[in-house]
């Protein structure tokens, strides 16, 4: 099958073939559809992520369909339609598995990390792990939330933002514009701090009632933050633009180093500073029956499977707003 793969010097990438995947026992074969690209992948492309697996097939936001079984698959049928995101195996056994938090498993793994993903013609998830989707689902509108919007949902929910509140986010980027959404259908008010003129078009257009460059500092207080952009500078600021008792959401699973802070001057008067790790699988399943019922649509450019490099260099660039989406052509034989 055509697949994407990860070089040895960072930033390598190039189309090549992989063996079309077997299921093992608990998994399923699934034809992609549609992949989103992630900032996360790019961070495995680049190699700001420790490499699991040389020569990996990076994509973690997948629609497809299912065209194998393993021996041990009960729920789902061939045919069906499922979504592939970034957790892909947790132990179960541990006590953040036992306990509802299998996000902080120390022996998960990642799809298009530890396992190919989904810049292939084919990938394999378990089938715990695979979200069942309707048939008629618009893949491309939905791709997005796998990840951007998964995460952006579980980075709001840490973000204690009371009813109504001022959430500033930092970085207007997929996950960014999406979460904006969904904070906006719960009443409130977005600050946006961003790079490139799409994205700070792109916040506009969705109503933000302030948009800047990532270091401007609104004209109010926010009771909450959260800063998707993979630079620790932001950090400070973020907490300096956050009133007495409010809080900042670190949302990336790569951010550069952040610099030395105050006690005083950025976390005293209770400013909470919290981090983000992963997802759980209920949070997936929370959150796409929400962005269903509030008709979450994320605003995307799709780029063909032949251009995965290009969407990659567009996304390290800054020359894309919102969403990227690659689209599949027809699968080989191979």
């Amino acid at each position: 099958m055509k697949a994407w793969i990860t070089g040895e010097s960072p930033g390598s990438i190039s189309l090549g073939t992989k063996p079309k995947p077997m299921p093992d026992a608990d998994e399923v074969v699934v034809q992609v559809i549609v992949c989103g690209l992630c900032r996360t992948d790019l961070h495995v492309v680049d190699q700001e992520l420790e490499t699991h697996t040389p020569h990996v097939t990076p994509g973690h936001q997948v629609v497809g369909t299912v065209v194998a079984l393993g021996d041990q698959v009960k729920q789902l049928s061939i045919g069906d339609t499922v979504g592939v995101a970034w957790l892909r195996r947790t132990c179960g056994v541990c006590e953040w598995c036992r306990s509802g938090r299998e996000n902080l498993c120390p022996n998960s793994e990642y799809t298009g990390w530890d396992a190919d993903g989904g810049f292939a013609e084919y990938a394999t998830v378990p089938e715990a792990f695979a979200y069942l989707l309707p048939a008629d689902v618009n893949a491309v509108e939905v791709a997005p939330l796998l990840c951007a919007g998964i995460i952006g949902y579980r980075a709001l929910s840490r973000a204690a933002l009371p009813d109504g509140g001022k959430l500033g986010i930092y970085g207007y980027g997929s996950s960014g514009h999406i979460t904006a959404q969904i904070a906006q259908a719960a009443g409130a008010t977005i600050y946006a701090m961003t790079r490139g003129g799409a994205n700070q078009d792109l916040a506009r257009s969705i109503g933000s009632a302030f948009v800047g460059d990532e270091t401007e500092e609104p004209p109010e207080k926010l009771d909450a933050a959260i800063v998707f952009a993979p630079v620790g500078e932001f950090v400070p600021v973020a907490l300096a633009a956050t009133k007495r008792g409010g809080t900042v959401v670190l949302a990336g699973i790569h951010m550069t180093d952040i610099p030395a802070m105050n006690y005083q001057a950025d976390l005293f008067n209770e400013r909470d500073l919290r981090t983000v790790t992963a997802n759980t699988r209920a949070d997936g399943a929370t959150f796409l029956t929400l962005a269903h019922n509030l008709a979450i649509r994320p605003t995307v450019t799709t780029y063909p499977f032949d251009e995965v490099d290009v969407a990659i260099s567009d996304l390290r660039s800054g020359n894309a707003s919102g969403s990227i989406v690659i689209t599949m052509p027809n699968p080989s034989s191979d």
